[in-house]
């Protein structure tokens, strides 16, 4: 029997809220891994909120956070972590030049939250948890050390202009990404490195787990997944997909997470 990793994206894939996992779902992710087959969570969460889908799918592999920026194995001490973070004086450089067009940004360092100020609507960005740290105030004053990841909730209108900012000063050293649009907020705007891709990620897990890039399988929605998809053997995008994957994956299924799309593909592939 041929052994396949399936490497699953979470928000937009296999769930459509913060923790819409339906038991069927788990028990199908389960039961797959029973045939011999692995399974990896490739996400832009922080470990802190995605612990719950690893936790309920049983599953024994490394988890890929932070867009491959963190890759632990919560059941292997000697796993060799990977942490890639960006440099401290590059977030408080990009806040500052762009700080009035920013409603507000926090940045992360594992389970530390580094917010610039208190507000409701943004809290689901956050995942917080009980093992969460907040700590508030200007970057400039709290953030000592390389964080994870740096996420911007812009103003109205303000994503293009901070993109550029972080484009030209900083010429592909350091990237910038606006999420998709959402209903409550009009540009979300993600700053990470270049060497910070789902891709990569999975490429060191499959590797760690000694599956030839030939039979990793990964599903996804995102434009963060685009890397994933094309290491991947077989790329896989979900209904409603950001139009960028679409191009690049070689398959796309007419499901998305309500329609338990990612159940639905691996029973198909798999012939189950």
């Amino acid at each position: 029997m041929t052994q396949y990793l399936f490497a699953l994206d979470l928000d937009g894939t296999l769930l459509y809220d913060f923790d819409s996992l339906e038991e069927s779902t788990c028990e199908f992710i389960k039961s797959i891994q029973t045939l011999g087959h692995k399974v990896v969570i490739a996400t832009g969460r922080p470990f802190r909120s995605s612990r719950f889908a690893y936790e309920r799918f049983g599953l024994n592999t490394p988890i890929i956070n932070y867009n491959g920026g963190l890759i632990t194995h919560p059941l292997d001490e000697q796993f060799k972590i990977v942490n890639i973070t960006l440099k401290k004086e590059y977030i408080i450089d990009i806040f500052e030049n762009n700080v009035d067009l920013i409603r507000n940004a926090f940045s992360e360092v594992r389970d530390n939250i580094y917010l610039f100020h208190e507000e409701k609507a943004i809290e689901p960005l956050l995942h917080l948890t009980p093992d969460s740290n907040l700590y508030l105030g200007h970057l400039k004053d709290t953030l000592k050390v390389d964080p994870n990841g740096f996420i911007i909730i812009g103003k109205q209108g303000s994503g293009k202009a901070i993109e550029a900012y972080v484009k030209q000063k900083y010429q592909g050293l350091v990237l910038a990404r606006i999420w998709n649009l959402q209903a409550e907020f009009d540009s979300i705007i993600e700053i990470f490195t270049p060497e910070n891709n789902k891709g990569k990620g999975l490429k060191y897990v499959a590797e760690y787990l000694n599956i030839p890039r030939e039979n990793v399988i990964a599903i996804g929605d995102g434009h963060n997944d685009i890397e994933m998809i094309e290491y991947a053997g077989i790329g896989v995008a979900v209904k409603g997909s950001h139009p960028d994957l679409v191009a690049v994956a070689d398959q796309q299924i007419d499901k998305g997470p309500r329609e338990n799309a990612v159940v639905h593909f691996i029973r198909d592939f798999l012939k189950l």
